[in-house]
């Protein structure tokens, strides 16, 4: 995995184009070594070496590993997330077009490498929610937000008459994160781009469902 370039990840690719400080260069190396790597299985070692700062400047900006992994989350993935399938809901009238639209330019847009190493705020969740009370506190306040903010959409859908008003908009957005997540471990586990993409066909043939005829 050491070869692998931000171009081959979808989830490594820039957010914006600021200037990283010291801070931020350890921040994202910590971020591409977790998520190839797991948190208790990544190197601090590695995180230097692929930045070249000291290790006296690592501690500076974070004082042990466990600090480090939580600013991962804070930072990196909740940005990801709230940038890649939060915000761009906004900007539809009707959150199941907007939903539709994220699966598909997602499934254009992730690689077999993708699908490898899976998606970096499932796999942090399915190994440290269970043994640590800060990553999983910190993983549940992402899933949270993500769940209300296509909650909210479906609600102002219902509103607005736009699909069926017989649906629990809260229960709805679970079921599309989970279907979301799964579909990438489902395509994991087959090592095959197809079941990413059956998975979407599935879930945006359900989403047609409760558009309101």
């Amino acid at each position: 995995m050491n070869d692998i370039t931000d171009k081959d990840v979808y989830w490594w690719r820039p957010l914006d184009d600021h200037e990283l400080d010291t801070r931020d260069i350890i921040l994202f190396a910590a971020y591409k070594e977790i998520h190839c790597q797991g948190f208790q299985s990544a190197s601090l070692s590695h995180i230097l070496a692929r930045t070249g700062v000291t290790k006296g400047a690592l501690y500076h900006h974070f004082p042990n590993k466990i600090e480090l992994g939580y600013a991962v989350v804070d930072e990196v993935i909740s940005q990801h997330i709230h940038l890649s399938f939060v915000e761009p809901l906004q900007n539809f009238e009707n959150p199941i077009d907007g939903i539709i639209e994220l699966i598909q330019r997602s499934g254009d847009a992730f690689s077999m490498t993708d699908i490898e190493l899976g998606c970096p705020l499932t796999a942090l969740a399915q190994e440290m929610a269970p043994i640590d009370e800060g990553f999983r506190s910190r993983l549940i306040k992402i899933y949270d937000q993500w769940h209300q903010s296509i909650a909210d959409g479906f609600r102002r859908a219902i509103d607005n008459d736009q699909v069926r008003d017989d649906i629990d908009p809260y229960t709805v957005a679970v079921t599309i994160v989970a279907t979301m997540e799964g579909a990438i471990n489902a395509a994991k586990v087959a090592q095959n781009l197809d079941m990413l993409y059956l998975c979407g066909t599935g879930l945006i043939q359900y989403l047609q469902l409760i558009r309101k005829k």
